[in-house]
């Protein structure tokens, strides 16, 4: 889809199964024009995926993207141990880099939550889809209470995990948990994440377990809807499943279903991830 004259020119640097998904995401958008997909595999098929679409694409990495430079917003879809780096080399160029890679650096943004502040920061950290998916939970319960321990739970097919996910867990969980002491003030947390190679294969899912006094049950469902409501203006597939209220222990699920586009319905995961990263990109001019 052609983006207007006041586009913002951006490039996806990664082209595995999230990187192919944000192609096909920005090559909707009318206010981003995506002038590069950048790969390190030639012959990958989120190249050929781009190119099909007429879109500019190289096999020459980070280095390529500087090279066709300067852009307003680069999506780092590549993994956590090289993103430190694509930031070194993009932030003498004056780019905004919103990462979808689970590392600890930039500003932590979720939509709903804190996205006003993400045109202030030209690095941007997504955290992990399952903190995209459990945060904005999180957040408005700790608005009614104080929690002392927060458990989370993601549930993905196997078949939506690339390898750079499969890679980076171990950063996935610890990103994931820095991101929800942060929005929550809770320091007893603990996040879990099950691949199932289940067949058919399930959606994202993610299970939360919030232990607090004084619980208020009504204003607690209030604001978990009002969340949900929320996510759901950017990812449609997003729903409560579950929700019980009870003296000292709260319990979510959540449920995410890719809607539109080449994603399977399994793929919740990369569907909400990048989608919030779309949609601040397109907030960031």
């Amino acid at each position: 889809m052609a983006a207007d004259e006041q586009s913002l020119r951006v490039a996806v640097l990664g082209a595995g199964l999230i990187g192919v998904d944000l192609t096909d995401k920005i090559h909707q958008s009318q206010k981003l024009e995506l002038a590069l997909v950048a790969g390190r595999d030639r012959d990958s098929l989120g190249l050929r995926r781009a190119a099909e679409m007429g879109h500019s694409t190289t096999a020459g990495g980070i280095r390529a993207v500087v090279d066709a430079g300067p852009f307003d917003v680069v999506f780092d879809a590549t993994n956590a141990d090289s993103h430190a780096g694509h930031w070194a080399a993009l932030r003498p160029t004056g780019t905004t880099l919103i990462d979808l890679t689970p590392t600890e650096l930039g500003t932590v943004i979720v939509p709903g939550v804190n996205s006003h502040r993400s045109s202030a920061h030209r690095h941007v950290n997504l955290v992990s889809c399952g903190g995209q998916a459990a945060i904005p939970v999180l957040y408005a319960i700790s608005g009614h209470c104080t929690p002392t321990y927060i458990e989370v739970v993601s549930t993905g097919a196997s078949a939506s995990a690339g390898r750079a996910t499969r890679l980076n867990l171990d950063q996935y969980i610890a990103t994931t948990s820095a991101a929800i002491r942060t929005f929550t003030g809770t320091r007893d947390v603990k996040v879990m994440v099950n691949l199932s190679p289940a067949r058919p294969a399930p959606p994202f899912r993610v299970a939360v377990t919030v232990l607090a006094d004084s619980i208020r049950a009504a204003p607690v469902r209030t604001s978990i809807a009002a969340a949900a409501q929320a996510v759901r203006a950017y990812t449609p597939g997003f729903k409560v499943t579950s929700l019980a209220v009870e003296p000292g222990r709260i319990s979510v699920a959540v449920e995410v279903t890719a809607s539109g586009g080449r994603l399977p319905p399994h793929a919740g995961s990369v569907d909400i991830i990048n989608a919030a990263a779309v949609l601040l990109a397109e907030q960031s001019r």
